[in-house]
């Protein structure tokens, strides 16, 4: 079961160093004019989203529902913390049709809507961390 702790957090780590990586990048692609430097975001998303977030998001769900199942589903912190952990694929799923909405030049936000959604995990990976150390319930 070792092993299966140890990969969980590599790709657990993965995973939220795209969730933090791709807004950043919609950031700067959303201020972008010329078209050389939009085809270039285009592809870094792409192959950030597709290459390394959804595989990560992907095995990080699969390894954890190995751990929860292995060690039982006790406690109400842990039903919260699933609860968040459904609410960052769905911060997962919505990244990917804004970079749908990018890849069409269909963007419809400016670079300061995407600051303050690139906070989003963050927030919640702080709450996420404080019940998995604290387990208040």
């Amino acid at each position: 079961m070792l092993w299966v702790k140890s990969f969980h957090i590599v790709f657990v780590v993965a995973w939220f160093a795209g969730l933090f990586y791709l807004p950043r990048l919609f950031v700067y692609h959303a201020l972008t004019t010329d078209s050389a430097g939009i085809e270039r975001f285009k592809i870094m998303e792409r192959k950030l989203y597709y290459g390394i977030m959804t595989p990560s998001a992907v095995l990080a769900v699969v390894l954890g529902l190995w751990l929860w199942l292995g060690y039982g589903i006790t406690g109400a912190w842990l039903h919260a913390k699933l609860a968040l952990v459904i609410l960052l694929i769905a911060y997962h799923g919505y990244c990917g049709r804004l970079l749908a909405d990018f890849k069409r030049d269909r963007n419809r936000h400016g670079h300061v809507y995407y600051r303050w959604f690139n906070e989003v995990p963050v927030l919640i990976l702080i709450a996420v961390v404080i019940l998995v150390v604290v387990k208040p319930w």
